[in-house]
């Protein structure tokens, strides 16, 4: 217990000043390294056509991150395809299948890493490098980009420009400017500081062939077993910082090539907390409202330690962890507590890397990182976690506002019918997308691929479009994935649970903005306060929670009862 204390606490430590320097990139204030950084930015600004002193309205804004994930899509898609023909393949790995492709492509464009296919064995080391490792560099910083546009909108005084009579442009800031800033000053200087300390602890980084090895136990008649290796320091350090997950290697971090010492394993647990702690820090002093910082970090660190505290005692210290059986699957060199911990910290965050197999947790356990996933923003995702958040805070301020009779308003911004209609379209499509395709999945024979006929096997399939949708992509091992229903139709989730998510809380931000404010009262909704931090909590619970209680008691609770019965 000791331990997982000092290592949040570092995680926050180490966050707190992180979150100030990210506040001064993306307010473009003066630094003293700024010499240092614009070498490499004014060359690409010039290669790109971009000039990062022009302002966007939010529908450039998107436009723009709509056309760069297309191009990444197609250039990752090609790789894909054509890997067994192109340069740093030493181990002679084939092709990918179209569908396999499509999905992995669709799943990192994401920052999902949704994984149906073994990384060590299925991807070249060109294809691990910039199909996988460059996407896990780029993309989160892509949602970031927009997170930081809706917070421009929402709460910082934005720049106006009249295009017509009563119609007024609101800038949110530059899409290129913003990415290339925060892959630059940011996630790039961070990703090579835990790859030489990730390198300096034994995981691989190279770029030969993997040797052959002879096995000590010859009874399994495997004459010589071949050693993959790679750079994959380089990749877990962008995995766990960019809240990416997956792996190098199928077990993840499991593998111990990819987590070989307890201080690995602890590097990539603090990578994970790092950068999504570190927004949160980021929001008081960008925005000029702390207190509502400290809202965000108050709501978020608590579901965070409720559902920490819950896994590691389901896991280690339950009645049910008594079981010798629940040893299985768990990572016996860091122990169930470490493996708990990972797995409530990495649903928590969209992270999606394991430690251990997910699918041997106990039921409830397993339930405690659905429901971390459902809520999607115990931290979050970059980006996506915090335009969860901005999600559940309009719909509380919705509904705090009917409780006392008032019109709906946020900062002096009336809320209104369209901006509801949008929170609405949020709100429904992700029950409508899990559990209908959950539904198809276990009523047509032979589409499910489970390992487990029972109430696990419901659990399997309901966690595997879930985790596409949130984002995460962990998964129950022991589902036969890698098949074109599972690749097509978790592409589509993933699409669904990311695009929306991020694009409609910067459209809704922008139209609050452009609307004329009202001088506060003393009947104006204040949202930085302990009263409405629990409306926002309890709006959190109703809208996750119950909306999918029914396949919850369906999968895990029936799935723990049924072993109690036994």
């Amino acid at each position: 217990m000791t331990g997982i204390l000092l290592l949040l606490a570092t995680s926050v430590l180490l966050a707190w000043p992180l979150g100030l320097y990210l506040a001064r990139v993306m307010r473009g204030a003066p630094m003293r390294i700024d010499p240092l950084f614009h070498w490499i930015e004014k060359p690409l600004y010039r290669l790109l056509g971009v000039d990062p002193a022009h302002g966007m309205s939010w529908r450039g804004y998107v436009g723009a991150f709509v056309l760069s994930n297309v191009v990444i899509a197609l250039l990752t898609m090609a790789v894909f395809m054509t890997q067994a023909w192109l340069p740093l393949n030493p181990d002679g790995i084939a092709n990918l299948r179209w569908d396999t492709a499509l999905h992995t492509m669709v799943s990192f464009l994401t920052n999902t890493n949704q994984q149906h296919y073994s990384g060590q064995a299925q991807l070249s080391y060109l294809s691990q490098m910039t199909g996988i490792t460059g996407l896990q560099v780029v993309t989160p910083m892509m949602g970031l980009a927009l997170a930081v546009a809706t917070l421009r909108a929402l709460f910082a005084p934005p720049r106006q420009d009249v295009v017509a009579e009563g119609d007024r442009r609101i800038d949110v800031g530059n899409y290129h400017a913003d990415v290339l800033r925060l892959c630059v000053r940011f996630m790039l200087p961070l990703c090579l500081l835990w790859t030489v300390l990730l390198a300096s602890q034994g995981v691989p980084s190279t770029f030969a062939a993997g040797p052959q090895a002879t096995p000590m136990d010859a009874t399994a008649g495997m004459q010589e077993q071949k050693i993959p290796l790679g750079p994959v320091a380089a990749m877990v350090a962008a995995k766990q910082l960019g809240a990416n997950g997956g792996g190098w290697y199928g077990p993840n971090s499991a593998f111990p090539l990819e987590n070989p010492t307890a201080l690995s394993n602890a590097l990539e647990l603090v990578g994970i907390l790092l950068i999504p702690i570190a927004i949160i820090f980021m929001i008081g002093s960008f925005t000029g409202r702390r207190r509502f910082g400290w809202l965000v970090l108050g709501c978020m660190a608590s579901m965070s330690v409720v559902s920490i505290a819950a896994t590691v005692w389901l896991e280690g210290h339950s009645p049910t962890a008594a079981s010798a059986l629940l040893m299985e699957g768990k990572e016996v060199r860091l122990g169930s507590d470490a493996t708990a911990l990972w797995a409530a910290v990495t649903t928590q965050v969209s992270n999606g890397s394991v430690n251990g197999m997910l699918d041997s947790m106990s039921p409830m356990a397993s339930a405690v990182a659905l429901v971390n996933m459902l809520v999607s923003a115990i931290w979050g995702g970059i980006g996506c976690g915090l335009q969860q958040f901005i999600v559940y805070l309009l719909l509380g301020v919705f509904l705090a506002g009917l409780m006392t009779g008032r019109t709906p308003e946020l900062l002096g911004r009336k809320l209104e019918t369209p901006q509801v209609r949008l929170l609405a379209l949020l709100v429904l499509l992700q029950p409508i997308t899990l559990l209908t395709l959950t539904a198809i999945t276990l009523a047509v024979p032979g589409l499910s691929g489970t390992s487990n006929p029972g109430f696990h096997g419901i659990s399997q399939v309901f966690y595997e479009y879930a985790s596409a949708y949130a984002n995460n992509g962990s998964g129950f091992e022991g589902l036969g994935d890698n098949t074109p229903w599972w690749n097509l139709t978790c592409s589509l989730v993933l699409l669904l649970g990311r695009f929306p998510l991020l694009v409609v809380p910067l459209v809704i931000a922008a139209q609050l903005a452009a609307k004329r404010r009202a001088p506060e009262s003393p009947g104006t909704l204040q949202i930085e306060t302990p009263t409405f931090a629990l409306t926002l909590l309890s709006v959190i619970v109703i809208l996750t929670v119950l909306q999918f209680l029914p396949v919850l008691v369906l999968g895990p609770v029936a799935d723990h009862l049924s072993l109690g019965l036994h």
